[in-house]
């Protein structure tokens, strides 16, 4: 589940995220079934909403300039709101420029092989604007695979 705004000052955003923070988060856990080899995925909480707003992942990859997000993994950076250091670790900070990582299960068709059989027959329709202010519900997990990083999964 993704929640967004688009909101004219911070103190508002502030207010925003702060009643979101405050609600139960809601998670998807059909979801699961769709992830690739979830074995490298050590769960740290199983549902949790973080705040903050999309950046570009790309690196300058020109292909995938326009979302932000890198299409091979369906996944993007979310710069956190102050106050949510936790969902960021070392490798994050070192890899990922400080960012906590969202990956959107399905969201593109999948390339590796051993993805395309978890996202047959379902695509993701989750929208993240590059730029913009979000709330973002998801399980928090490790990724095991790639040196422990955070990752935020919806």
């Amino acid at each position: 589940m993704v929640r967004w705004t688009f909101s004219p000052t911070i103190a508002a955003t502030t207010v925003f995220a702060a009643s979101l923070l405050a609600q139960a988060p809601n998670c998807d856990e059909t979801l699961w079934k769709h992830v690739y080899n979830p074995s490298r995925l050590a769960v740290q909480e199983k549902c949790v909403t973080v705040t903050g707003t999309i950046v570009d992942a790309t690196a300058g990859d020109k292909i995938h300039q326009q979302d932000g997000v890198r299409h091979e993994d369906s996944y993007g950076w979310l710069k956190l709101d102050p106050g949510q250091e936790k969902y960021v670790n070392d490798v994050n900070k070192r890899d990922e420029q400080g960012n906590l990582i969202f990956e959107i299960v399905c969201k593109y068709p999948a390339r590796q092989v051993d993805a395309k059989a978890a996202c047959a027959g379902f695509k993701s329709a989750v929208k993240l604007p590059l730029g913009s202010h979000v709330a973002i519900t998801g399980t928090w997990v490790s990724d095991l695979d790639h040196g422990g990083r955070t990752v935020v999964m919806l």
